[in-house]
């Protein structure tokens, strides 16, 4: 076990950085609890809800036209960008069917 000294002032000092950090924290909340946390959705709820294969999925993220996150090496996208591009994944199908 490590035991560490601190000068009074020094110590008040980072106590104070602290709480103003965690003022700002809980600002930030404040302002994000009247937007909804949406839950974010994976690869195959994507395709399922879009009704695409994942080699398409992925092509939409290459391109562009699918914003997402990844963490470790799973992917996830967020409700309303899918719902941003079901109209043009639908136009396609319906220009490739003609």
């Amino acid at each position: 076990m490590e035991v560490l000294i601190f000068q009074k002032e020094a110590f008040e000092e980072m106590a104070a950085k602290f709480s103003r950090f965690s003022d700002r924290v809980n600002e930030i909340l404040a302002k994000q609890g009247s937007k909804s946390l949406n839950r974010w959705l994976d690869n195959q709820e994507v395709c399922q809800q879009l009704n695409i294969s994942p080699r398409t999925l992925q092509t939409l993220r290459n391109n562009g036209t699918l914003a997402y996150s990844q963490i470790n090496h799973k992917v996830f996208y967020k409700p309303e960008d899918v719902m941003r591009i079901v109209k043009p994944v639908e136009n396609r199908r319906k220009n490739l069917a003609t």
